[in-house]
Order: structure tokens, then sequence, then C-alpha cells
């Protein structure tokens, strides 16, 4: 009987959907968290040696290593538990430990990453993340001065999540230690699976936060050059009016803006479209929190409109001043071009008309020359029909000079039907 063959990627596909399930977490219990990225084209990075990265802390703790290949990991090193994920552009590190420091937000809690291996990181940090998850008090009030103890009372965003099943609160401020702070208070009976995804989002929307404002900078370079660049348009269509300078030389000019705006395009856009869809993500990882607005403070989704959509706001403002100015350069050039075509044009039809003219003059003076010839020629032709016929002159009883008169209209006339007989023949 035979059988159905398989695609070959049916099975890696199905598996990928299963390769990076939420870790199941217990309260009380700790999370550290660290994403590595390459300063320059990460995207394109050697993804092995993050692996090799990944396997040299497992050998720290005796730990089996990843499928080679691999992208993601889970398993245990030492006491704790590590997650290890490989992104389009960083790979990410996250250790659960059951259990809280009596001091919050204990820098011990990074100590599972020793120095040197983080001095051999193929890449830079990019954010990490200290998350403190534990059992929610019995009053609010007493969640609420934590929260004002811990973190900095103007940046808190505080918030009920999954139907009040966690309580997340951070500040979005890089303490100290050089880590970004979140606590989960966990309601009871809130099963483990739960806890893991509560405490994914929040590495998740530290994450994306961190990389799409990767893109602010690059708008506002872009701002920069287009300042520069608007300037010169402005003054290049300000010459095409006026006709200051040749068309040549402007559309020269306007040409170097063109290359310089699609060189710019080129070197950005990479980076503006990777800011859309990190911020995408964003914005679906805090929706699928189910945000509930706790004492009166601001949720995670009103700290991101009022301190992250405004820069969100100025790189989409960049890529799209981008655009226009560019659409702008080439419909002047556009039109530069269209103008440089008319004055060839009206250049190609003078000439024209000049070699006309020359032509008729050439003809004219082809003509004169003819008619010289004709007289030229009836000079020579009756002067030898004179020496012809003189002896016939006696026998006529007349002169010589009567006789050369009498020849002298008809040899004229077959001169110049001759020549008019061979310019025809040329002529064809």
């Amino acid at each position: 009987m035979k059988t159905l063959t398989d695609h070959p990627g049916r099975y890696d596909l199905a598996n990928e959907l299963h390769a990076r399930p939420s870790p199941a977490l217990s309260a009380p219990g700790t999370a550290a968290y660290l994403a590595i990225k390459r300063p320059d084209n990460a995207a394109n990075r050697d993804r092995d040696a993050d692996r090799q990265h990944l396997i040299a802390l497992l050998d720290r703790f005796g730990a089996p290593h990843p499928s080679p290949g691999s992208n993601h990991y889970f398993g245990e090193i030492g006491r704790y538990h590590l997650k290890w994920e490989q992104h389009n552009e960083f790979v990410s590190y996250t250790v659960f430990s059951d259990g809280i420091s009596s001091r919050a937000f204990d820098p011990a809690a990074f100590d599972v990453f020793p120095d040197d291996w983080l001095a051999d990181a193929p890449g830079a940090r990019i954010t990490s993340a200290h998350i403190r998850v534990q059992q929610m008090p019995g009053r609010e009030t007493e969640m609420d001065e934590q929260v004002r103890d811990w973190f900095v009372s103007e940046s808190i965003a505080s918030t009920w999540v999954l139907d009040r099943a966690a309580m997340v609160a951070g500040d979005f401020r890089i303490d100290p230690a050089g880590h970004m702070r979140f606590v989960a208070f966990i309601s009871e009976g809130t099963g483990k699976r739960r806890i893991g995804r509560i405490v994914q989002r929040l590495c998740e929307i530290e994450t994306y936060k961190t990389m799409s404002m990767l893109g602010f900078p690059e708008a506002r370079n872009i701002h920069r050059n287009l300042r520069n660049v608007d300037d010169e348009l402005t003054h290049l269509v300000g010459a095409m009016k006026r006709g200051d300078e040749p068309a040549e030389a402007t559309l020269s000019e306007l040409l170097s803006i063109s290359a310089e705006l699609e060189e710019l395009m080129a070197s950005t856009s990479f980076r503006m479209g990777a800011t859309r869809a990190y911020e995408a993500i964003l914005n679906q990882r805090i929706g699928a929190l189910r945000e509930e607005r706790f004492r009166g403070r601001q949720t995670l989704s009103e700290f991101m409109m009022r301190r992250y959509d405004p820069a969100m706001r100025t790189t989409k403002s960049a890529e799209s001043q981008l655009e226009v100015m560019a659409a702008r350069a080439a419909r002047a050039g556009e039109l530069l071009r269209t103008r440089v075509d008319v004055e060839r044009a009206e250049q190609n039809q003078a000439l024209l008309e000049s070699m006309d003219a020359r032509a008729k003059m050439q003809l004219r003076l082809q003509e004169t020359v003819e008619g010289l010839s004709v007289v030229a020629i009836s000079y020579y032709a009756v002067s030898l029909a004179g020496y012809l016929f003189y002896p016939l002159a006696g026998a006529l009883g007349i002169s010589k000079g009567t006789l050369t008169a009498a020849l002298t209209l008809p040899v004229v006339c077959l001169v110049w039907l001759s020549v008019r007989r061979i310019r025809k023949s040329l002529g064809h």
C-alpha cells in the first residue's frame, strides 16, 4: 500500500509552534532576564557563536547541550532553570529560581551569569530585567506601599492582569545594578503556567519596547539630514523657476540629492521596518494581559501611550517624510528633465533651421556656379564652333563676327540644356 509523502519541512513547521512554551513557575520566585544583541548587522550574525556562548554557560554547570542548529533551549543548570531563545536580531537568556531574596531586587540574582562569560558574549546587552514573583498580600494598600518603595513614583505603571490573576508593576528605569525591575503579585490559586506566561509577557514587553526604540535615533538622524536636503531642494526648485542656472547643472545637483535620499532610505529601511514590527508585537503583548486599573495608577498601555508612543510617532514621521522628500525630488527631476528635453528640442529645431538655411545658400551658390559654368563652357564652345564654321563665312558672304554672333545663341542653349540634363541625372 502506497503512503502519502510528507513535505520535507512538515514536522519542523509543526514542532515550531510548540518549541517555545511558557515556563511553569511558582510563587514566590525570581526571574533574571538578559537579551544580547550585536551592535551592527545583527540579523546576519553568526548564530553558531550564540550557541557556543550558550554551551560555554551550560558547561559551567555540567548541563546537557542543545541539539545542533537549535534556536531554543530549556533545562536545568544547577538549582536554576534556564530558558534560551534565538531571535532575528538578538538572543535571550532567562534564569528562573524558586524563592525571593529578603532584599528586594538583590543584584545577586544575576550571579548565575559569570563575569568572564558575560565579557565573552558575542554582542552587547540590549536589556536585562529582574522580575520578582511573590504571593499577593491580603491588602491592596500593602502592595501599593511596596510598589512605592521599590520604584520611582513618577514613572510607576501598575495594573491588574488576566482577570486579576496578578498585579504587575514596574517603572521602566534602569536600576543601579543595570537592570529593569518588575514585580508580579500573584493571586491565590493562579496556576504555574499562567504565572509563567505573565513573567514571559513582562520580558517580551521590555525587550520589544527596547528593540523598537532603536529606530528612534535613526529617525532623529533622518530628520537632521532631511532639513539640509529640504533647503537644497527648495533652492533648486526656485532656481528652476527663475532660470538662474543652466538646466543641465541644476539636473546634476538634483540627481545628487535624489541619490542621497535613496542611500538614506536604503540604510534605514531595515531599522524602520523592524521598529514597526516590534511595536506591533509590543502592543499585542500588552493587549494579551487584559489590563484593569489598579488604585487609580497608570496601566502599562497608558505608560506606553505617554512615554513610548511619541517616539514611535517620530519614527513613523521620519519614514513618511523621507518617502515624501524622495517623491518630491523625483517630481522635480521629472519637471527638470522635461525642461531639458524641451530646450534640447528647441536647440535641435534651431539647428535644423540653420542647416536648412545653409542648404538653401549652397543651392543658390550651386545654381550661380552652374550659370557661370554655362557661360564659360559656352565661350569655349562658341570659339570652337567659330573655327569650325569660319570657312563658310566667305561662301555665305558674311563676316566672321556675324557668323560668331549667329552661333552664340544656339551654342549657349545647347550647353544650358546639357548642364540641366546632367544635373537632373545626378539628382535621380
